[in-house]
Formats: C-alpha cells, sequence, structure tokens
C-alpha cells in the first residue's frame, strides 16, 4: 500500500508496505531481538501500546496457530517487519498478516529494520505513529501526531487488558494459587497447572482482601504493560498482603513488589525486549538467558533494606530479581514461562511452590 509508514517523533520516518488491517495507530517505538516468536509477541498483553520491530530478517514462515496464542487478541499497537515470507509450517493455521487484519492492528512490511532498530537503540523509545490506513497523509502531520501523543509514562495501561472477572483456569491440584491479572500470559498458568496447582485469575482490580478471602497458598503478580506507577491499585493490594500469603511477581509484578515495599522505578533507555538476555543469579553464580518485554526497572540506589538483590542483567546490570529479606515474597523482571524464549527460568515456578508448600 502506498503512502505507508512509521513516522517516529523526532522526525525520523521509515517506509514499508501495509500488510495488516488498513488503520494509523499511536504507540512507543521499540525492537525485539527474538529470532522466533512474532504470535507469542503479537499476543502478549505486556506489548500494549507498543510500536514493535523484528531484528530478525524474515518473518513468517512458520505462520500462526490457536495453540501458540498467550492471551484472547493481539495487544500491541502495531509491528514492523523487514521481509514477511508466507506460511510453510504444517502447524499454520493464519498466516501473521491474515492475524493483523482480522484483530484490527497495522503491519507494516519491507522497512530497513536495521536502520531503525539503530536509532532507537542511539536515541531509545520513541513515541511513533504508524500510518497504514490506506489514505496519502504528510509526513509532516505524522510526525505531529506522534510528538501530540501523551504517551505511556504514568498511564493506566493494565485497565485495557486485564480479565473483566475472575475466572477458573485449573481446578486440580494440592494448592490454591491466585493470579492478579495485570496481562497475564497463558503460559503462567500453563506452567503453575503443569506444577499442580489450582489457578484462579482474578482483575487487577481486585484489593487484598478479597484475594485473601479466596484462601491462596500463594499469590503470583502477573506480567503487564506500561508503567507500574500507573497501577496504584495493584501496589496496594500486594502491600496488604505481604507477610500474609507467599507472593512471586513477574515482570510488571516483579516492579510493583518493588513499589510496594519502598523502591522506586524508572525507565530505561530503550528497553529489554528480546529472548537473549543473559541474568546472573547472585546467591548461587549461575547465569540464565532470560526472555524480556519491559521499559521500565526498578532503580538500585532506592532500594529499601527489606530488599535483597537476587539477580542481575549482564548486559547493563540492572536489577533482574529480589526477595524480601524476611516475608515470604520474591520476583524476577524476566518471563521464567518464555513463550517465546528459553526455558533456563522454568525452574523458578517450582521455587514459588516450594514456598508455598513449606518445603
Amino acid at each position: 500500500m502506498a503512502n505507508a509508514y512509521l513516522a517516529l517523533a523526532d522526525g525520523t520516518v521509515f517506509e514499508g508496505i501495509s500488510r495488516g488491517a488498513p488503520c494509523d495507530l499511536p504507540g512507543e517505538a521499540v525492537f525485539n531481538t527474538g529470532m522466533t516468536g512474532y504470535q507469542e509477541i503479537a499476543s502478549d498483553p505486556s506489548y500494549f501500546g507498543q510500536i514493535v520491530t523484528l531484528t530478525a530478517s524474515e518473518i513468517g514462515s512458520y505462520g500462526c496457530n490457536p495453540e501458540d496464542m498467550e492471551s484472547l487478541g493481539v495487544h500491541l499497537s502495531g509491528m514492523v517487519v523487514q521481509q514477511l515470507n508466507p506460511p510453510s509450517s504444517w502447524r499454520s493455521r493464519q498466516s501473521l498478516d491474515e492475524l493483523f487484519r482480522q484483530a484490527g492492528k497495522p503491519l507494516l512490511s519491507d522497512v530497513d529494520t536495521r536502520r531503525l532498530v539503530l536509532h532507537i537503540r542511539e536515541t531509545g523509545t520513541q513515541r511513533a505513529w504508524l500510518h497504514a490506513d490506506g489514505t496519502e497523509l504528510p509526513v509532516a502531520q505524522a510526525v505531529a501526531k506522534a510528538k501530540a501523543w501523551a504517551g505511556l509514562d504514568g498511564v493506566d495501561c493494565v485497565s485495557h487488558v486485564t480479565a473483566a472477572a475472575p475466572y477458573s483456569w485449573s481446578q486440580e491440584g494440592d494448592c490454591r494459587i491466585v493470579v492478579v491479572d495485570c496481562g497475564v500470559k497463558w503460559n503462567i498458568l500453563r506452567q503453575l497447572a503443569a506444577e499442580g496447582c489450582q489457578v484462579m485469575v482474578v482483575p487487577a482490580g481486585t484489593t487484598a482482601a478479597d484475594v485473601l478471602a479466596m484462601k491462596p497458598d500463594g499469590v503470583l503478580i502477573s506480567n503487564g504493560p506500561g508503567d507500574p506507577e500507573g497501577v496504584p491499585a495493584v501496589i496496594a493490594c500486594v502491600k496488604g498482603l505481604l507477610g500474609r500469603v507467599p507472593l512471586m511477581g513477574i515482570c510488571l509484578g516483579h516492579q510493583i513488589l518493588g513499589l510496594a515495599c519502598g523502591a522506586a522505578t524508572g525507565r530505561l533507555p530503550f528497553g529489554h525486549h528480546g529472548c537473549n538476555h543473559p541474568v546472573k543469579n547472585l546467591l548461587d553464580g549461575t547465569v540464565d538467558i532470560t526472555s524480556q518485554n519491559h521499559n521500565f526497572a526498578i532503580q538500585q540506589d532506592s532500594l529499601p533494606d527489606c530488599l535483597e538483590v537476587t539477580h542481575l542483567n549482564l548486559n547493563d546490570n540492572t536489577i533482574e530479581g529480589v526477595r524480601h529479606r524476611s516475608l515470604p515474597a520474591f520476583s524476577v523482571q524476566y518471563h521464567p514461562e518464555a513463550a517465546p524464549g528459553p526455558t533456563d527460568a522454568h525452574h523458578l515456578f517450582g521455587q514459588f511452590l516450594r514456598l508455598v508448600r513449606g518445603k
């Protein structure tokens, strides 16, 4: 489609071909370094509000299917790729561009993604406007739209992706885990069920009193999109749960646990998005290769005495894990459930459940 492009707020423009739904959307321009996993990225609620550029040069070859979805729909604002291939896998049920058209989201192909990624790496995450609605929009107007967009800082993105009501994922198991849904990926729920848990999912606005009324053996604060300071209700919930029940936080849940304990969070220059981030466990010296997706992180100099750093990112030394020194609570910034990504950190679900089961 003619006149399709991504316009950044700094005035830089990247032309391409519209392959998804004919529409325009604003978003934060980020890049993901995973070689595979485009369907899981598209359906991960943590990407709400983001326009994701994939660094792999060829995308789409294995298609999309219901089994690899991480939620009910496509949550990001748009995707940008270099070469989009038709699917050739026996598992494929539809192509990536069909998935995006069905979801009503834009997908841009034939973009110089190498130049785009280098630009984001040098200038940082930027507000952007993805123009793909089929009209002739002057570039200056698109840049103005990108500049005028308010962005995601301080915004409650979680309310757009959390469950509308509580639901049961698994009813079989020897312990009951309540998952506070900030934008939970289905593979977190699959992993908990595989560990022998009854799994109940509750909306992010659920109070600590209502969670405790469900008599959980443990509570998991899930991943999710945006600025952790934009969800004060979840922070208040975690404050009310600390010391009352074992807690585990993943990604946004990690940041929320930090805020509930008195730490501060801040933006990273261009975030961590990909399946190849090395993380060192400071407790035993091991290194896991991890899947990540976040633009915010707990600030090292804000850490309260009650929290101990357990994991560090070996690329930039940002905090990747903490645990409470006296209460049964810990969290990690990365995704132990992977999907996509390596399975190095799956053992953390076992660690959580040993805490829950008192073993």
